[in-house]
């Protein structure tokens, strides 16, 4: 169902508001590149900076610009069980496919607290969810046992997003889980890898910059090419390393302003790149052939 590349969309934003033409652009950008689906409002989409009603309207414009063409997997997680619920049920009703849902953040749950969150998020949506653990920004990863009694208990728990940066942590769930449950790589640099082991996509922050490429790097590797996979891997590892040089989504913000998609704009307390970082990513897209 969510098998493939989905952009972990950026919120383009311009004078302190939401700038919504540069969000189209991007959108119908990811449609034109062959995509399978965006990710509006996850960590790329700055959530933390959003507040309840700018999220599920950055939700509701990412569904009308995919205009059906491309499925939308909304970021609706939270560290409180019931903002995680509420953003599940308004993204539901505007009209979302999916709901990401991401580890309780900060306040660092048991095993179990993971599991009572993500059934009570579960129970309140019929939304298919794929899980996020991500032990670098939360805290916390969510145990290869907890995911499979969430599987067990909830059917509409369908995947992980994976990004604790361990492909062995895909063969653990891919050996618990069995053929059918979803996995997608949350780091581009381990997409190949992941999928050599059995995930079965990414959630790509580099395909913000070139959909096209990972779109066309994610299908190569699925249908068996790996040496067309393997070349685009190679072709644009720099810029998948280089677009984490700093925090993400700064970088990556930084790459779409100097191709003259959006505004370079962020929310504190996030800033813009030290002067010596940008140089490197500009040296990186100049190479990769992304800008001249």
């Amino acid at each position: 169902m969510f098998t493939g590349t989905y952009t972990a969309i950026v919120t383009p934003f311009k004078n302190g508001q939401l700038d919504e033409a540069a969000l189209e652009r991007l959108v119908k950008a990811q449609v034109k590149g062959g995509v399978d689906g965006i990710v509006p409002v996850g960590t790329t989409g700055e959530s933390p900076t959003v507040d309840y009603e700018e999220h599920i309207h950055i939700i509701a414009l990412a569904v009308k610009f995919a205009a059906g063409k491309i499925k939308v997997l909304a970021g609706t997680g939270g560290n409180s069980t019931s903002e995680a619920v509420h953003l599940t049920e308004r993204a539901e009703k505007a009209g979302a496919d999916g709901s990401l849902q991401v580890a309780p953040y900060y306040n660092k749950p048991t095993q179990e607290g993971l599991f009572q969150h993500f059934r009570e998020v579960a129970r309140k949506t019929r939304l298919p969810i794929i899980l996020y653990s991500i032990p670098g920004r939360c805290g916390v990863e969510i145990g290869v046992d907890t995911v499979k009694r969430l599987a067990q208990a909830c059917p509409n728990i369908i995947g992980i997003k994976e990004a604790g940066g361990n492909p062995d942590r895909v063969s653990q769930l891919r050996a618990a889980l069995g053929p059918k449950f979803e996995i997608l790589s949350g780091d581009d640099a381990l997409t190949l890898p992941f999928m050599a082991v059995g995930a079965q996509g990414v959630i790509s922050v580099a395909s913000n910059v070139i959909p096209r490429q990972v779109a066309q790097m994610v299908r190569a590797f699925a249908r068996g090419d790996l040496r067309g996979a393997m070349n685009l891997h190679r072709k644009y590892y720099p810029l998948f390393k280089d677009l984490f040089i700093e925090t993400n989504p700064v970088p990556v913000k930084a790459a779409l302003a100097m191709m003259g998609l959006i505004q370079e704009e962020y929310r504190l307390p996030l800033v813009p790149m030290n002067p010596k970082n940008r140089q490197v990513l500009q040296a990186t897209l100049q190479a990769c052939g992304v800008l001249r």
